[in-house]
C-alpha cells in the first residue's frame, strides 16, 4: 500500500468525504478539505487536526472553476498534491409529488458531479504528469451503468464521471498517474436518506469508507460495491432495452429535494 502525504478532497463537509478525511489524517499527512460548508468544514478539519494531520479548508463550490484551482494552488506551496479525492455531489430526481427532474435539476448534477471533478483534477494533472507520480479518487455511482427511470440526471452525470476516469487512466496510466474509479450502491448519508423507496444492499457509511480508503491505498483502478447490485445493473444494460426498461422500473424511487 501507497501512503499519501498530501490529499485534496471535495465533498469533505459530511458523509463519504468527511469519513475519508478521518481516515487519512494522521501525523506528517497535509489535507486540503473542499466544501460549501465553512461551519462544516471546521468541524471536519477539527477531528482531522486532533489526528495529527496539518489541515487547510476551502469553502467554495465546486462548480467555481476558478476558485477551486487558487485554493489547490495555495495548498500547494508547500507541496503538491500527492491523492485527489472527486467526491462532490448533488442528486434530483421525481420529487414526492411524481413531477419528474427538470432540466435545471439535471443540469446542476452535471456540473457539481461531472465538471466539479475536472475542476478538481484538471489544475493538479500536469504538475503529476510533470513528476511522474499521483493519484485520483473520482467517486462515481452504480448509476452510472445503467439509466434510472427517476434519476435521469444523476444517472447522466456518474456515467459520465465514469467514462472521463476511465480514459484518464488508460492515457495517464503509462505515466505514473494512478486514477480509480469509484461506484459504490447505496449506503448511509444524508443524500441517501433524501430517496423514498427500495435501498437495496444498503451499507453503513464506514464501512463504504473503509472499501474506498483501502482501495485508494491499492491503488486499484475500479471498485464496484456492493458487487451483487453492481452485476445486476451492469446485466441490465446489456438487455435488449425493452426488457432492460421493464426491469429498471421495477426500481422507482422519490427524490426529496436538497436543503
Amino acid at each position: 500500500m501507497t501512503a499519501f502525504g498530501a490529499v485534496a478532497i471535495t465533498g469533505a463537509s459530511r458523509g463519504l468525504g468527511a469519513a475519508l478525511a478521518r481516515r487519512f489524517a494522521a501525523p506528517g499527512v497535509r489535507l486540503l478539505l473542499v466544501a460549501r460548508s465553512r461551519a462544516a468544514l471546521e468541524a471536519v478539519a477539527a477531528e482531522c487536526t486532533a489526528r495529527g494531520a496539518r489541515v487547510r479548508i476551502a469553502a467554495l463550490d465546486v462548480r467555481d472553476a476558478a476558485a477551486l484551482a487558487a485554493a489547490l494552488a495555495a495548498f500547494e506551496v508547500e507541496g503538491p498534491v500527492e491523492l485527489a479525492i472527486a467526491n462532490a455531489g448533488t442528486s434530483a430526481g421525481t420529487s414526492p409529488d411524481g413531477a419528474p427532474e427538470d432540466t435545471a435539476a439535471a443540469a446542476a448534477q452535471v456540473a457539481v458531479n461531472l465538471l466539479g471533478a475536472m475542476h478538481l483534477v484538471g489544475p493538479l494533472l500536469p504538475g503529476m504528469r510533470a513528476r511522474g507520480h499521483g493519484a485520483i479518487g473520482l467517486v462515481a455511482s452504480l448509476a452510472a451503468f445503467r439509466g434510472l427511470p427517476d434519476t435521469p440526471g444523476y444517472c447522466a452525470s456518474k456515467a459520465g464521471l465514469f467514462a472521463w476516469g476511465e480514459a484518464l487512466r488508460a492515457a495517464h496510466g503509462p505515466e505514473g498517474i494512478r486514477v480509480s474509479v469509484i461506484c459504490p450502491g447505496f449506503f448511509d448519508s444524508a443524500m441517501g436518506d433524501r430517496y423514498l423507496g427500495p435501498k437495496p444492499l444498503r451499507m453503513g457509511l464506514e464501512a463504504a469508507a473503509e472499501r474506498v480508503h483501502r482501495a485508494l491505498l491499492q491503488g486499484r483502478a475500479r471498485v464496484v460495491f456492493p458487487a451483487p447490485l453492481g452485476w445486476l445493473l451492469r446485466l441490465l444494460a446489456l438487455l435488449p432495452p425493452g426488457l432492460g426498461d421493464r426491469a429498471v422500473r421495477l426500481m422507482r424511487v422519490r427524490v426529496r429535494p436538497e436543503a
